[in-house]
């Protein structure tokens, strides 16, 4: 890749999965709940599951699931229902960071298939393939030019957020009340971030729905 590429690439990727969205909201709540450790099985998927898209892309995937009405639909809408159901879980969880119950939980496995019902996911791969590998030469070495790209992006964003909500713990294990941590800022706290998780469900569905005809 030339230079130009390379930065068009760069900041293309560094844009869409550092802004917030499914995964960023998903590795905050994680951290939050249950601390960086607690998130890492989700915020090791994220980077796997992309580099498994970004194959089947490349691979003439994702141009089928686009030609195929129906494939398109299931993905849009299962991938928005699923994501609405993890706000709901979200939203519900009340334990204290230090309980082990009513805790969100997110295996690998499951972050890495959650990675295939993400609209943002889908957009954000084939726009590398359009753009950087399909049809272009030496498509398999671009290929592997694009893949720390995308690995750096997702594995970095999702650790930082992480971070961040591990490094509210203490704040939201408040306010202290009869010398016990009530807690009340982590149900709030849950509260938006499943809020924040279903309308970025719910503008991935209006955005994944075809324009109406005009006149």
């Amino acid at each position: 890749m030339s230079l130009d590429e390379w930065i068009a690439l760069w900041s293309l990727a560094l844009a869409a999965t550092f802004t917030p969205g499914p995964n960023t909201t998903l590795s905050t709540a994680l951290g939050a709940q249950g601390g960086l450790r607690h998130a890492l099985p989700f915020v090791s998927a994220v980077p796997v599951g992309w580099v498994l898209l970004l194959g089947l892309c490349s691979a003439g995937v994702g141009a089928a699931v686009l030609e195929a009405p129906a494939l398109r639909g299931v993905m849009v809408w299962g991938g928005a229902g699923y994501l609405l159901w993890l706000a709901w879980q979200i939203g519900r969880s009340a334990s204290l960071p230090g309980s082990t119950s009513d805790k969100l939980t997110i295996s690998f496995g499951r972050g890495v298939m959650l990675q295939f019902l993400n609209p943002k996911a889908w957009m954000l791969v084939l726009a590398i393939v359009a753009g950087w590998i399909g049809g272009m030469p030496q498509a398999g070495a671009r290929f592997a030019q694009a893949l720390p790209v995308v690995v750096g992006c997702t594995l970095g964003s999702n650790l930082l957020y992480a971070w961040v909500g591990s490094r509210l713990q203490p704040w939201l294990e408040g306010p202290i009340i009869e010398g016990q941590p009530s807690g009340r800022r982590l149900r709030r706290f849950n509260a938006v971030m499943g809020l924040a998780l279903a309308i970025s469900a719910l503008w991935m569905l209006l955005r994944a729905q075809p324009a109406a005809p005009m006149g």
